[in-house]
């Protein structure tokens, strides 16, 4: 993953960014709905959008080194 271009960089960070404020809402929804069941699965989202952030924030950083 070392022979990212500025390009490949600009993207990620776009997409980073993206799976980030994805999070952040999906964890809001999760806190404000009164229904468990919905609330529940906004929290399942909300980690699965961080669980790709992580990823993503993990290739970025390989790519610095």
């Amino acid at each position: 993953m070392n022979n990212l271009t500025a390009k490949d960089l600009d993207v990620l960070s776009h997409v980073l960014a993206g799976e980030e404020m994805a999070c952040k809402k999906a964890r809001i929804y999760a806190n404000t709905l009164t229904d468990a069941a919905l609330a529940q699965e906004m929290e399942r989202i909300a980690c699965a959008h961080a669980e790709r952030f992580s990823a993503l924030y993990t290739m970025l950083g390989g790519a610095k080194k």
